[in-house]
């Protein structure tokens, strides 16, 4: 899902892998679309902010909470047409604000040389393995002219700092998934350990 820069919150692409639609899951093309427009959201020109880096603040008690409420997804505008045109260059999410709000990893606003130029968002495997695969993806795209974040590394890195308490030292951070993907991410440059938030 991307996000468009002149128009944010307006979906400018959908698409999926595989080889029709319903090769993942059906749900996923919604929380893409969510991700997008929260990392559009929650960034700004001179900082970003990755939906992974939302998880602790949105929990009970945390700083951000409530977040996850505060941008209802449109309905209309996800699940408007037919399913046969989900993902195509002809998908009924083009050109509508989804809305939405997702807390979790696969969610990253796009830089180009001028600041935020749109917002991706990924889903479909884990929340950490969607947030690798959007880093991959905004590389790619020559979108990831990051300027800071709240990452140790100043960038809008997945932060995997939760402890057994379920408390994140530096208050932006994400669970660690069941796989490797905090580990992928760490050598991608796209996450980090431990509790150092500038």
């Amino acid at each position: 899902m991307g996000g468009c820069g002149q128009s944010p919150g307006i979906v400018c692409a959908v698409a999926y892998s595989g080889g029709k639609v319903d090769d993942q899951w059906l749900g996923s093309r919604a929380i893409a679309a969510e991700k997008a427009n929260t990392a559009n959201a929650f960034s700004l020109k001179d900082k970003a902010m990755a939906t992974a880096n939302l998880y602790a603040g949105a929990q009970p008690g945390g700083f951000l909470f409530g977040a996850a409420l505060s941008s209802p997804p449109s309905a209309d505008a996800i699940y408007a047409g037919t399913p046969d045109d989900f993902g195509t260059n002809h998908d009924p999410m083009v050109g509508k604000a989804v809305g939405g709000v997702i807390v979790f990893g696969g969610g990253l606003a796009l830089y180009d040389d001028k600041g935020i130029a749109g917002a991706l968002g990924v889903s479909g495997d884990s929340s950490c393995a969607d947030h690798n695969v959007a880093w991959r993806i905004r590389h790619l795209l020559s979108l990831d002219r990051v300027p800071a974040g709240v990452s140790p590394n100043m960038k809008d890195a997945i932060i995997y700092d939760i402890g057994p308490d379920g408390k994140s030292p530096s208050g932006f951070g994400h669970p660690k998934c069941n796989g490797k993907e905090d580990q992928i991410a760490v050598d991608l440059g796209a996450g980090v350990s431990g509790n150092v938030v500038r």
